[in-house]
């Protein structure tokens, strides 16, 4: 039984997490950190992450970028593995999970769904066929009305995929409207869609002369990233320090 702790554990994916592992036999939350301590979880609530003393495998990282800083230097510390499910992080908290990882198994996705990072690795295996045949690239997201970052950071995941696979020959095009000029072959186009409650959508799109070809993911609810997060963190308990991805749990 892998045991672990639930960093956010009060915010809404602190929640779907926290349903999820009630269903799964192979992982349970030991104890949870969040401000507010104003849930009955089954399992006891820290509003300072130093006052937690459960012995656990693993720490999985629902929460904001702010508390990002002492849950590294807390893992680290404790000698815990952690699956990061935060965004936002600045340049240099990212360097900070970096130094993490040299200690510790960290786990970080800009995306914690398996079918999204599934789709990334079959960026890296058709890109380079399809460009090669002419077509073009554009990808397509679309989510909901009260998203502030566009493009979202799934969309730059598989820009960045594609364009790996064709050795960083491409350019991001995130808006047409200030120049009349034809499209240069080179382009990856990236559009940003917000409205309504839309989950995620990401649309792939390789078009070529009489033919188009379209990779697409939807997620109807973000229990997805939950799911992902839970497998992720069965994945990295008991792993030695390193700094590892989603493909790592889906077999990348």
């Amino acid at each position: 039984m892998v045991k672990a702790i639930m960093h956010g554990c009060n915010g809404h994916m602190g929640q779907v997490i926290s349903q999820l592992v009630r269903e799964d036999e192979e992982i349970e939350i030991v104890a949870g950190i969040d401000l507010l301590d104003c849930r009955d979880n089954g399992y006891p609530v820290y509003t300072d992450i130093w006052a937690c003393q459960e012995e656990a495998d693993v720490i999985i990282d629902f929460a904001s970028a702010q508390a990002t800083d002492e849950l590294l230097k807390y893992g680290v510390s404790r000698g815990i593995p952690m699956v990061l499910c935060t965004t936002g992080l600045s340049e240099e908290q990212l360097a900070a999970v970096e130094a993490a990882s040299t200690k510790v198994a960290v786990l970080k996705s800009a995306n914690m769904s398996v079918g999204i990072n599934l789709l990334l690795k079959v960026m890296q295996e058709v890109s380079r066929t399809l460009a090669d045949a002419g077509f073009d690239i554009e990808i397509v997201e679309k989510h909901h009305n009260q998203k502030v970052d566009a493009p979202s950071g799934t969309a730059l995941a598989l820009a960045d995929a594609v364009n790996e696979a064709l050795d960083e020959s491409c350019v991001y095009k995130y808006d047409r409207s200030q120049e009349r000029r034809k499209r240069d072959k080179n382009e990856i186009g990236i559009s940003a869609v917000r409205g309504g409650t839309i989950v995620g959508d990401h649309d792939v799109i390789f078009a070529g002369t009489d033919e188009v070809v379209t990779f697409s993911h939807r997620a109807y609810s973000k229990a997805v990233f939950g799911k992902g997060a839970v497998q992720a963190a069965k994945f990295l308990a008991g792993k030695p320090a390193g700094h590892y991805q989603m493909s790592d749990v889906i077999g990348g």
